[in-house]
């Protein structure tokens, strides 16, 4: 398996990223959302997933990772940690080989058995830390986050 910055710079280099488990608030303060809206000002061809929600942040929000036109190169799991192995295994029966379980402070959507899953079916699996804390997607705000969470030992080591 890829060390996790090798993993993280694989993941940033993709252009089309769904975000599965964004919320149906709009211009709330979902970890989702905000992953999801700065992947879209960034560039990124972004796409939203609720299995709830018809749009997210005034964009078609579609039901689950297949539902998608064309796929996706790389999905950001935002949902609770008891939904990310589902998510996991979407990715898997779709081909999708590079995940990122968000987590910020606290427990976030991090999951040890999707990780696992993730691992032993050759998904790059980064279990942990936030998108926006890496490359050019990053801000001062999420650059200090990262820092604190090093400082704290809270940075992925491995994919």
């Amino acid at each position: 398996m890829p060390t996790a910055q090798a993993a993280i710079d694989d993941f940033l280099a993709q252009k089309r990223i769904a975000v599965a488990g964004v919320s149906r608030e709009p211009g709330g303060k979902h970890g989702g959302n905000i992953v999801y809206k700065r992947l879209k000002e960034r560039g990124y061809e972004v796409f939203a997933v609720n299995p709830n929600a018809d749009t997210v942040e005034g964009d078609p929000c579609f039901h689950d990772l297949k539902s998608i036109p064309g796929g996706v190169d790389a999905v950001v799991i935002a949902t609770t940690p008891a939904i990310a192995p589902s998510v996991a295994a979407e990715c898997k029966e779709l081909g999708i080989t590079r995940v990122w379980m968000h987590r910020s402070f606290g427990g976030g959507s991090v999951s040890p058995e999707a990780h696992a899953y993730c691992r032993a079916n050759v998904i790059a699996s980064i279990a942990g830390a936030c998108p926006l804390m890496y490359g050019p997607t990053s801000d001062g705000g999420h650059r200090v986050m990262k820092l604190f969470a090093g400082l704290f030992g809270q940075l992925p080591k491995q994919a």
